[in-house]
């Protein structure tokens, strides 16, 4: 793998992500358990790491498919991962 300024830009997200998280569960303990339209009942880090799945699902077909560029891609996964947050 290159270590490229995006990979850090995804790994320096990733690790923020997990970051604001231990601070929402530190300051409201419990997970904010739910349960949303994939029937599912889920915490806040299972919302994230099923954000991050459909996040690579999204750029592979979208390299498979069509190729660069990728800011397509990015737009669909910031929408899916609103998406799990909002509604799963």
């Amino acid at each position: 793998m290159a270590w490229t300024p995006a990979t850090l830009a995804v790994f320096v997200g990733i690790f923020a992500a997990m970051g604001v998280l231990t601070v929402l569960e530190i300051r409201n303990p419990g997970g904010d358990e739910r349960k949303g339209v994939l029937g599912l009942v889920t915490t806040r880090g299972d919302r994230l790491f099923i954000s991050l799945l459909g996040t690579s699902y999204v750029f592979m077909a979208w390299l498979w498919l069509i190729g660069m560029p990728l800011w397509w891609p990015l737009g669909l996964a910031i929408l899916w991962g609103v998406f799990v947050f909002w509604k799963v």
